[in-house]
């Protein structure tokens, strides 16, 4: 990675390596299912086979005299629990919150109808067998939400679409995006204490947010907050699975809280593809038009995002991001724009990288290439002329949005000079290649963090942007050390944990660096102050805090910092793909990438992100899908039929960054964790056209599998054309 960086005397900039390692690789990561207490229960759930029907009778006799069997709770048993919370983004919002155990009807396969706890893991599992449930099977709702009321919608119009008269061409999408299995890691799973402490509930659990997860178990339960907490041990992985508290969450919780003890509970992989949340699935009916000089005149778009058969806290952020991010980095007179949420009867469908912004990007980079073609302009001008300049950011978007900074042609014409410096073979493959561009909003509102000097000079850092696998303690050992001018090395980082800070949000929407590290920079500035107040003098740039903590005593700087507003990070990304016209077999030749995330505290963790981020990128794009029957079966339960990627399925990748820093916080930082997530997929798919469009196939949904490119071809060649999806404006 080319990475120029600008390193400040305490780390900020520097590439070191991360200092989370050497337990993980060595056997000593403390992960949710390596907690270890005393006397534990252990907890199984016994699942519908049913995608919608009515619970005719639960039969727990025989399971319950089951050596071992501690107590079988069923839905009635939690009727009286309270409700988990919607985020309510959208303002047309109907919440659906999970039932912890189904009560009446279910509406999915996998969803939880008993809970059985018992002295081991394997009693538990023995007697969720021999629990016979009853359910009367009844028509499931439709996968692509036909004719269902909308659980959320929103809609943007920005002046009359008057201008799309004049237009010369106009280009239409129809796109339908697989469901995703986020496939983190490390499973779900919990352990809740209620015995160590009496009275109060320590839950161990994997979760991106540890601090909403005590204020929703509090609410849920009953309790007051401050009698439960929370711990987020090392997290295998969440990619947004594991921001919301589950239906399992709250039982196991409950189980524990009733019984008086402690209760654990691993889920395994196959549950996860049964009742994790999922991502992606949105379908996008979108018609973008220009004039004769390619200046881009209306965009209308129609995103429809299934929500599963309950609503996590984020649920409708998908389905917001898609609409709202239209139509990315171009500048459009006018457009009318409807996203809305609809009910299905599967897993419940919540944020996964990227969370609406691959989708955005996607409709809007296929419908530039159409347009372009239409036009008969190349897709590079058509971009130059629509590129938000430089010059005018910061700029407010058709749907409201402020783009903070950056310069979008720049890194296009970067990435596009970088795939073209090598040159296609010679063969008889089908060749295609593309460059797109993409925005990335870093999320708004506020996150906290506290540092505390000790007396003997020590300095304590805990942030509320918790940690899954991301480097969160080097970064913020380096945010730390810039800030108090100390050695990165020395700072000692607090994260996960419900107790310290008091309140957080967590790591969710590429916002831990850009809205947690500043709050990092604001409690460094507060803890000098501080330090200069008591010492009645200045303290310098690299002061001896040690020396301070002697004649100053212990400090502690507790800041809630608030983002000024939404840092967006951009780039653009260029693809060159083959195909084997015989077969079908897609090969992603390379990637090149030109990134900006603002200040960079770390390229080596950037460089992380971005890798990782792409191969995600390039599952969902040539592997991944969710599949379910007409009956709401699920077909693809495990990794044997659900493919994600492996090393030799990774391209060979180039990156490189740009650095502008944002105005909208105090570090400067744009989110770089989604951006291989959202651009990668629209690269993809934009080379794969581009390499099939000269035997007639107009349009192709992912993932791109050798069947289905092979099948389309097929096609292609029986049928002339396979529907243009673009239309010629008359001459009148």
């Amino acid at each position: 990675m080319n990475t120029d960086p600008t390193a400040s005397s305490g780390g900020i900039g520097q590439p070191r390596r991360r200092v989370e390692d050497r337990a993980l690789l060595t056997g000593r990561g403390r992960f949710t299912d390596d907690i270890r207490i005393a006397g534990c229960l252990h907890a199984a759930f016994v699942r519908s086979p049913e995608a919608h029907g009515r619970i005719v009778g639960i039969d727990t006799a025989e399971a319950a005299a089951l050596p071992g069997v501690v107590r079988i709770f069923t839905g009635p048993d939690l009727a009286g629990l309270g409700r988990t919370s919607v985020n309510p983004l959208m303002p047309e919002l109907r919440p659906l919150p999970p039932q912890p155990l189904a009560i009446e009807t279910v509406a999915a396969v996998g969803a939880p109808v008993a809970l059985v706890v018992a002295e081991t893991a394997a009693a538990a599992l023995d007697a969720a067998e021999a629990v016979f449930v009853d359910i009367e099977p009844l028509a499931p709702k439709p996968p692509d939400g036909a004719a269902a009321a909308y659980r959320a919608r929103e809609t943007w119009r920005s002046k009359p679409a008057g201008e799309a008269r004049n237009a010369a061409a106009r280009a239409t999408v129809s796109l339908r995006q697989p469901l995703l299995a986020p496939a983190a890691l490390e499973p779900r799973g919990l352990v809740a204490d209620a015995a160590t402490e009496p009275g109060r509930l320590t839950v161990w659990l994997g979760s991106q947010s540890p601090h909403r997860a005590r204020e929703e178990l509090a609410a849920v339960l009953g309790l007051d907050p401050e009698a439960v907490r929370v711990v987020a041990p090392d997290v295998g992985g969440a990619f947004g699975m594991k921001a919301s508290l589950y239906p399992e969450d709250i039982a196991v919780a409950f189980a524990a809280r009733t019984l008086g003890r402690c209760v654990k509970w691993i889920a395994t992989r196959s549950e996860d593809f049964l009742a994790a949340t999922q991502g992606r699935g949105q379908t996008v009916e979108a018609g973008l038009s220009a004039d004769s000089d390619g200046w881009l005149l209306h965009l209308d778009a129609s995103v429809r995002a299934p929500l599963g058969s309950w609503m996590p806290y984020s649920a409708v952020v998908p389905a917001r991001n898609a609409g709202r991010i239209l139509p990315g980095p171009y500048r459009v007179a006018s457009v009318e724009i409807e996203a809305a949420g609809i009910e299905t009867n599967g897993a419940a469908v919540g944020i996964y990288r990227g969370a609406g912004r691959p989708e955005a990007a996607l409709a809007m980079e296929l419908l530039i290439e159409r347009l372009a073609e239409a036009l008969d302009l190349p897709p590079e001008e058509v971009r130059h002329r629509n590129f938000v300049p430089a010059g005018d950011m910061p700029w407010t978007t058709p749907t409201g949005q402020t783009l903070d900074s950056g310069d979008y042609r720049a890194a296009y014409d970067r990435a596009t000079a970088l795939l073209r410096s090598e040159p296609a073979e010679n063969d008889d493959l089908l060749r295609g290649s593309a460059t797109v561009a993409y925005i990335e909003p870093s999320g708004l509102g506020w996150e906290t963090a506290r540092l505390t000097l000790g007396a003997d000079g020590t300095i304590t850092a805990a942030t509320g942007s918790t940690a899954q696998g991301q480097g969160r303690t080097t970064a913020v050992r380096q945010i730390v050390g810039g800030g108090l001018g100390v050695d990165p090395d020395t700072v000692a980082v607090v994260h996960g944990d419900s107790r310290a800070p008091a309140t957080a949000i967590g790591a969710l929407a590429s916002r831990s660096t850009p809205i947690g590290g500043s709050a990092l920079v604001a409690a460094c500035r507060d803890l000098r102050r501080q330090a200069e107040e008591r010492l009645g003098r200045p303290i310098g740039g690299r002061p001896d805090w040690t020396a301070i903590a002697s004649q100053a005593g212990d400090l502690v700087a507790d800041v809630t910092y608030s983002a000024e507003g939404e840092a967006w990070g951009y780039g653009a990304v260029g693809c060159a793909v083959a195909i084997d016209p015989e077969t079908g077999v897609p090969t992603v030749e390379r990637l090149v990438w030109v990134d900006d995330a603002g200040t960079v505290v770390n390229p080596m963790l950037a460089e992380g992100q971005l890798l990782g981020g792409i191969a995600q990128g390039v599952g969902e794009a040539v592997l991944e899908r969710i599949v379910y029957d007409a009956d709401g079966q699920l077909l693809t339960g495990s990794f044997m039929d659900y493919g994600i990627p492996r090393a030799a399925d990774m391209p060979p990748v180039m990156l490189e960054r740009m650095e502008t820093p944002s105005p909208a916080n105090l570090l400067g930082a744009k989110g770089i964790g989604e951006a291989g997530a959202i651009g990668a997929p629209a690269a993809i798919a934009c080379a794969v056209m581009a390499a099939l469009r000269p035997l007639g196939v107009k349009h192709l949904d992912m993932p791109y599998t050798p069947a289905h490119i092979w099948q389309a071809i097929r096609d292609a060649r029986t049928d002339f054309g396979a529907g243009a999806g673009i239309e010629r404006e008359s001459e009148e």
